[in-house]
């Protein structure tokens, strides 16, 4: 797999040189140290990834993710970068990982294993673009935790359920916590997801099911996981006529 890597500090350059040629079935056919650099070189080299630093001066790494997308055969992008902050953005424009410095072996190798070439359309549809609409929702949630940043896809998510100040976000690996509102969620993400109640969004393609708990109570039946979620009064008729046509 052809690996082209960008960052503007030399050192950082030539330490993720050093680490991909110590992989097997990777090898590394040119590098920049700058956005423009990078879409120029990438159109002539064609490599399968570019590992791309965000924060870099002129065309950061995150305009030059949205112009590589465009390329006829788009690489996929991991980028590698010491600010968390980026996470969202980077999955915006169909980042294939988000590495942070300093980047460990391990992470890398992991990363480098996940990430194939893509083409065109895979692109688009990685980065849910339709083209009757003006903007394109996450393909995953980015949370902070102990770990550092996780990035969780959005078709692991089961249900986002609010708590005081936080929204937990309930996926096959377990549970994070993150800053969006429902609300805020509930526009991003469309038909995508459901109302249960005024406290929870369900994932559309994890909805199975609508029944009563003992007490009468409906609650929403997931794919995949035992918990019940309480559907309010005011969504039940809708749920329920929702939940007939699956």
């Amino acid at each position: 797999m052809k690996v082209f890597v960008v960052d503007d500090e030399r050192l950082a350059r030539d330490r993720l040189v050093r680490m991909v040629e110590t992989l097997d079935d990777y090898v590394v056919v040119g590098t920049a140290e700058s956005g423009e650099e990078a879409v120029r070189e990438a159109i002539k080299l064609e490599p399968d990834v570019v590992l791309l630093d965000i924060r870099m001066p002129g065309m950061d790494g995150l305009e030059a993710g949205k112009q590589l997308s465009t390329l006829a055969s788009p690489p996929a992008v991991i980028f590698c970068t010491a600010f968390g902050e980026h996470a969202i953005e980077a999955f915006d424009v169909s980042a294939s990982g988000y590495l942070m410095k300093p980047v460990r072996r391990e992470a890398l190798q992991d990363a480098l294993g996940k990430a194939s070439k893509v083409n065109r359309v895979q692109m688009e549809a990685i980065m849910g673009r339709d083209e009757t609409l003006q903007e394109r929702s996450r393909t995953h949630i980015s949370a902070k935790t102990r770990r550092g940043i996780e990035l969780i896809p959005l078709s692991e998510v089961k249900f986002f359920q609010a708590d005081h100040k936080y929204v937990t976000v309930r996926h096959e690996g377990g549970e994070v916590l993150i800053d969006d509102t429902l609300r805020d969620l509930e526009n991003e993400f469309g038909d995508k997801v459901v109302r249960i109640h005024r406290n929870a969004l369900v994932m559309m393609d994890h909805l199975e099911g609508l029944e009563r708990d003992p007490s009468g109570h409906y609650q929403v039946r997931m794919r995949g996981i035992d918990e019940r979620l309480d559907v309010s009064r005011r969504h039940v008729s809708g749920l329920r006529r929702l939940v007939q046509t699956l």
